[in-house]
């Protein structure tokens, strides 16, 4: 009877075991204080946009005449950062019209911000323009003056007409490209079935630090070349 009495208690322990060891789990972890896991915080509010906009293409009116046609694969629009701006980080085109809805010229750049209070774009990495009357402007970057209505580039720019080849340091135009200004100029004049509508220029580095676009002094635009 005795061995029996030990089995038995040897089997009510056996079962009750695992029920002793959950209830010391239990007990432990009520015992630690709970910790909540979070992400750290975002600090940098600046990346943030208000408006982003994937395969864009849209017309643009000014005072009330449609001058532009925008076509890009992103735009994002941020107004936290001052001044506020539009960016097209993937690449921008324009397309620009006359009054009779024809087209002007257009302008295509790898990178492009608008600061729209300032009425400014800066456009970056293989830019290139051309207008009706055959020039074509090929530069690293340039500035778009809204307020002006003229361009300007600090950069090394290379102009082609169908008249001659130019090319220097710094680049100002009115916004037809019909009056511009080319300083610390190298040029030749060509044939016109010789002249050549390719830009060769390579493909510029759009990641640099950005830097706030500043206006030149104001001055009336004539066409001419300064050496």
């Amino acid at each position: 009877m005795n061995c029996i009495i030990r089995e038995l208690g040897k089997s009510v322990w056996l079962h009750l075991l695992p029920f002793y060891f959950f209830t010391f789990l239990l007990f432990t972890a009520c015992g630690e204080e709970a910790k909540e896991h979070i992400a750290p915080a975002i600090h940098d509010r600046d990346s943030v946009s208000m408006m982003t906009t994937y395969g864009v293409n849209t017309l643009i009116s000014d005072s009330g005449v449609i001058k532009y046609r925008i076509v890009t694969e992103r735009w994002d629009v941020n107004v936290i950062r001052q001044p506020n701006r539009w960016e097209f980080m993937k690449g921008v085109f324009f397309e620009q019209f006359d009054e009779q809805f024809h087209v002007q010229a257009y302008i295509q750049a790898d990178t492009a911000w608008y600061f729209d209070k300032l009425k400014l774009w800066k456009l970056r990495g293989r830019v290139r323009i051309r207008n009706s009357n055959g020039l074509i402007y090929t530069s690293e970057e340039l500035y778009w003056d809204g307020l002006r209505h003229e361009f300007y580039s600090h950069v090394f720019s290379h102009v082609t007409t169908p008249e001659r080849t130019l090319q220097g340091s710094y680049f100002r135009s009115d916004e037809r490209m019909t009056h511009y200004i080319v300083s610390n100029s190298k040029g030749s004049f060509v044939p016109e079935e010789n002249s050549d509508d390719s830009s060769g220029s390579e493909p510029g580095d759009s990641t640099q630090q950005f830097q706030m676009p500043q206006r030149p002094a104001a001055q009336k635009h004539a066409k001419s070349v300064n050496d």
